[in-house]
């Protein structure tokens, strides 16, 4: 595998070795030994989750707060999306800042989101589907929302028209209004 650093240390692409021929491919999506020495440091995963989306649809930004904190490792296995990290560790030098990654099943790159960052997705085909690992169990008391449009964070998402949201995704707070990792 080869791991891609981006504009923020913590956030990496990871983009795996393929094997393909005339019959199709075939490749490690997960390695543990592997994955924790390209990212530095032990993980344990608990959860898988997976959805579907259709063109147009923003999921996000979304985290969990602790204790709950989720790191997540993302993929997109159908179609393609515009996957995005929003450092939300105020003590962090990257605070506000935001990576975003095209993921599509053609170019099978993941993208590693460690605890402290909101996370979304944009899809940009007819249909995607996105699946990815988590650190933590779902907690919907530590879960939590920051509007995909705020302009202190400006993510240029690659969308011409307004997004489709969930009702929970339109009552996403302003960074400044949210609550944060310290």
């Amino acid at each position: 595998m080869k791991i891609i650093d981006t504009a923020i240390a913590d956030v990496k692409i990871i983009e795996p070795r393929v094997f393909g021929d005339e019959r199709g491919f075939f490749f490690e999506s997960f390695t543990q030994n592997k994955f924790e020495a390209a990212i530095g440091r032990a993980v344990s995963f608990v959860q898988d989750n997976h959805s579907r989306s259709v063109k147009g649809v923003l999921r996000g930004l979304h985290y969990q707060l602790p204790p709950h904190a989720q790191a997540k490792l993302v993929r997109c296995t159908l179609g393609e999306v515009f996957d995005v990290a929003v450092d939300i560790r105020r003590s962090s030098s990257t605070f506000g800042h935001w990576v975003g990654v095209h993921l599509s099943a053609e170019n099978k790159r993941q993208l590693w989101i460690p605890e402290g960052f909101a996370h979304g997705f944009v899809t940009l085909s007819d249909t995607a589907e996105f699946l990815y690992k988590t650190t933590d169990y779902y907690a919907p008391q530590s879960d939590a929302c920051i509007m995909w449009d705020d302009a202190d964070i400006g993510i240029e998402w690659p969308i011409e028209d307004s997004p489709q949201l969930s009702p929970k995704d339109q009552q996403g707070k302003p960074l400044k209004e949210a609550s944060l990792f310290v």
